[in-house]
């Protein structure tokens, strides 16, 4: 089972992730998020993690520069990319040569239906809960879509759950679609922004249960 911690900024929280099992861990790179990192930031924390986890930049319609930036400084080994095309997906992951995810914001079967524009742009796609309309962010507030509409989907790739996942919903969830990985934020929060080390550890716990 693949696990992504998301939106971590402590030397801490980045420890509680490694020790109890997640496969990958994500910094935020995008000012109005309350876990938005600097590139010099996330090389401090990425230096913490072993070679078996890999680190994962997600960005909000960036520009080429300062996902180069940060690749450079963090060693990331992925990018998710959310607000996005699948035009704009394809011509960065090919300048930048690094496994490049699509974040797919889903509210109807419509917005799954979709994830097809992607298949030859990206190298894995992240079904996240769809957030209000002019939301200042794409994901990370807690939100969760109808895992029922999954039922019956074509993944043109591999693919990952997102959006209001919890210590308490994360195995209901991965029994309900069959999702290879899981991918958490807000669900692991004090309060945003705020990782707790707790909910990490009783996270991991549950989704490879």
């Amino acid at each position: 089972m693949l696990v992504k911690i998301c939106g971590l900024s402590t030397p801490e929280t980045v420890d509680a992730a490694v020790r109890h099992g997640a496969s990958h861990v994500g910094f935020v790179f995008f000012p109005p998020s309350p876990r938005d990192l600097a590139p010099e930031q996330a090389a401090a924390l990425a230096q913490r993690l072993p070679a078996h986890v890999r680190s994962v930049g997600v960005f909000v319609d960036p520009e080429p520069a300062l996902v180069e930036r940060a690749i450079t400084a963090a060693r990331l080994s992925a990018i998710q990319l959310h607000r996005t095309t699948a035009e704009k997906t394809a011509h960065l992951r090919s300048r930048i040569g690094v496994e490049t995810w699509a974040a797919i914001a889903v509210k109807t079967r419509a917005d799954l239906d979709a994830a097809q524009a992607f298949a030859d742009a990206a190298d894995r796609l992240v079904y996240d809960a769809k957030t209000p309309d002019g939301a200042a962010l794409p994901g990370g507030m807690g939100l969760r879509f109808d895992w029922a509409l999954l039922d019956g989907a074509r993944h043109p790739l591999p693919w990952a759950l997102s959006g209001g996942l919890d210590m308490d919903n994360v195995a209901k969830a991965i029994r309900r679609t069959g999702a290879p990985m899981v991918d958490v934020s807000s669900g692991v929060e004090g309060a945003p922004g705020v990782k707790d080390v707790d909910k990490i550890a009783a996270f991991l716990q549950s989704a490879r249960r």
